[in-house]
This record gives C-alpha cells, sequence and structure tokens, in this order.
C-alpha cells in the first residue's frame, strides 16, 4: 500500500509563525559546518577546493518565531553550481542571502575555508612539489555595507639572531684554541677545519613559523588575490617551508636561513612594510607565532594597520 503525500501548502511550517508576543532578536542565526565543493577564482586562476561554510542573517523580527534554513542552504548550492567564487560574487551571494529573509533580516554573513594547493618550484633544483595554505574568505552585509576579508596561514623558517651569534663565538674560541699556538695558519688547513664536526661545533637554533594574516579587500577588488597575498609574505620573510627538497634545494635553504636571521619582531616589520604598501588591502592583522625549539613556548608578535576604527591589535 502506498504512502499518502501531502500538498506541499497542508504542510506544518512552524518557523513562518508569529509570535504573539514580541522577544529578543538575535545577532545571528544559521548554518556552520556546511562541506561544500567549490570553485574559487584566484586573479586569472579557477581551482576546485572542498569548503567548511557558515552561512547567517540577523534575526530582526521580534515577532518571528525563526528563519528559514533551507533558503540560506539552496542560496549556496545554487552560487556554488553556477559560478566560481570571486569577490563580485560573493556580494551578490551576500545580498541574495538577505533579500531571502528581507521581513526578517537586515544583516547577512557567510564564511568560506578551505585548503588552497599551489604548485612550487625547489629552490634550485628541477623539482616541483605541492604547497597547502589554509584559506579562508567573508563576507559582511550589515546595515547596508559590505566588507570583504581573506585570510590566510604562511609557515617559514625563523633561525634566532642570537643564537646565531653564540654559535658564532663558540666558533672563534675552538678556533683560536686549535690553531691559536701554530701562528700562521695555511687557507687549506682552515677550510678543512671549517668542514669538521669539530671546527663548527655551534649551530643557531631554528624553528617552523607561521603568520596569520587577515586583510580586509579593497572594495574596488574584483577577484580573491589569494596567491598575490601568500606570495607578498614568503617574499618578505624570505624562508617559506618548502616541498621538494635535494641536497641542492637544501643548502640554499639553510643558506636563505644565514641570511635572514630573524626575531618575531622582525618578521613583524618585513610583513608590516610590505603589506602597508599595498593599496589592497584596505587593513590588516597579522599574528606571527615562532614555534621555539629551544623554548618550550612559542615567541608571538600581533600587529594592524592601525587605521581608526579598523582592526584592533587583539592577539
Amino acid at each position: 500500500m502506498s504512502t499518502p503525500k501531502l500538498a506541499t501548502n497542508r504542510m506544518p511550517d512552524i518557523a513562518n509563525k508569529t509570535l504573539a508576543k514580541e522577544q529578543t532578536t538575535l545577532d545571528w542565526v544559521g548554518m556552520g559546518s556546511v562541506h561544500q565543493p567549490l570553485r574559487v577564482k584566484d586573479a586569472d586562476t579557477i581551482k576546485d577546493v572542498q569548503a567548511d561554510v557558515q552561512v547567517y542573517v540577523n534575526l530582526s523580527d521580534p515577532k518571528a518565531k525563526g528563519i528559514h534554513m533551507s533558503r540560506l542552504y539552496l542560496i549556496l548550492d545554487e552560487h556554488a553550481e553556477t559560478r566560481p567564487l570571486t569577490a563580485s560574487g560573493l556580494k551578490l551571494l551576500l545580498s541574495s542571502i538577505l533579500e531571502s529573509h528581507r521581513d526578517l533580516s537586515t544583516n547577512a554573513f557567510v564564511q568560506f575555508e578551505f585548503d588552497y594547493f599551489i604548485r612550487r618550484k625547489a629552490l634550485l633544483s628541477d623539482n616541483r612539489g605541492w604547497a597547502s595554505y589554509p584559506v579562508m574568505v567573508k563576507g559582511t552585509l550589515i546595515q547596508g555595507e559590505i566588507a570583504l576579508e581573506l585570510s590566510v596561514s604562511v609557515q617559514y623558517s625563523s633561525t634566532c639572531p642570537c643564537s646565531a651569534a653564540l654559535a658564532r663565538q663558540l666558533i672563534q674560541e675552538q678556533f683560536e684554541a686549535d690553531f691559536g699556538a701554530s701562528g700562521a695558519v695555511s687557507i687549506e688547513d682552515v677550510k678543512s677545519w671549517i668542514g669538521t664536526e669539530e671546527g663548527i661545533l655551534a649551530t643557531p637554533h631554528s624553528q617552523r613559523s607561521t603568520a596569520k594574516i587577515l586583510v580586509r579587500l579593497d572594495p574596488s577588488l574584483e577577484e580573491f588575490p589569494i596567491t598575490a597575498l601568500i606570495n607578498q609574505a614568503e617574499e618578505a620573510l624570505k624562508t617559506p617551508v618548502q616541498s621538494a627538497v635535494k641536497r641542492e634545494d637544501e643548502q640554499e635553504f639553510a643558506r636563505l636561513n644565514g641570511k635572514n636571521l630573524m626575531f618575531v619582531e622582525d618578521a613583524g616589520r618585513r610583513l608590516k612594510d610590505q603589506f602597508n604598501e599595498d593599496s589592497r588591502w584596505s587593513d590588516f592583522w597579522v599574528r606571527i607565532e615562532h614555534h621555539e625549539s629551544l623554548h618550550a613556548h612559542d615567541a608571538v608578535g600581533v600587529f594592524t594597520k592601525g587605521k581608526e576604527d579598523g582592526y584592533l591589535p587583539i592577539p
């Protein structure tokens, strides 16, 4: 025996019920952890990603029972199916979300988080490998004003300048102990000594470090400059972590670390100077973490562009 089908207009819709008495309004109501395949346009490149999405509207009608969750999901799905995610497309998405709740809401929010893969060349060899970067794209439409934000995390190596100086001192002392009594020393003897563990008896400590970067995009941008932001950070720091590595690449990485000794303050100033010069970022917030190999704690720095009414330098 077949199950009878109810007409859609006869199904109860409790969320659409009007309350008899006014109740408290809510800042955001919606959905989190929506898993969605997505195409993202990064400058002239379109890539497929797997996104974790949050989407919300406010509940500004004090007599409304609730919002329409299914509308939010269907709008997200339609957007992902028909077009890649762009800055201009995200503005359209926010407007569509708000229009779907025009009697209930005045604000809209959507956020996409995903891993973004970039093919990177090795430092010297002909090899290539994939580098992965956590990326977040966020849009808000509040009281008629749209703001778009982009966040990336970049890993790099930081070699301690203090540790490097202390290591050099020990090497100098060992050189004096080994050759001080012999007077003149031949270049060949010095070259041979430098190549031994007994000669270079101390090395500075390095650590894998992370720069978490959040920028507010200039309203004129049509696309998301994801790779451009990542490249800008890596070019400022000079020592991004590598993927494909042969011996010549490892040696070049050691050379770059030696030429770019960095306290957390040095890394912060490099990044701040770089971002200040770029008009695409109307504001920025950055947190850098040096995951110490000497200490059991991290060295941390936080800075912003310093705009009035902009991001606060809160860790």
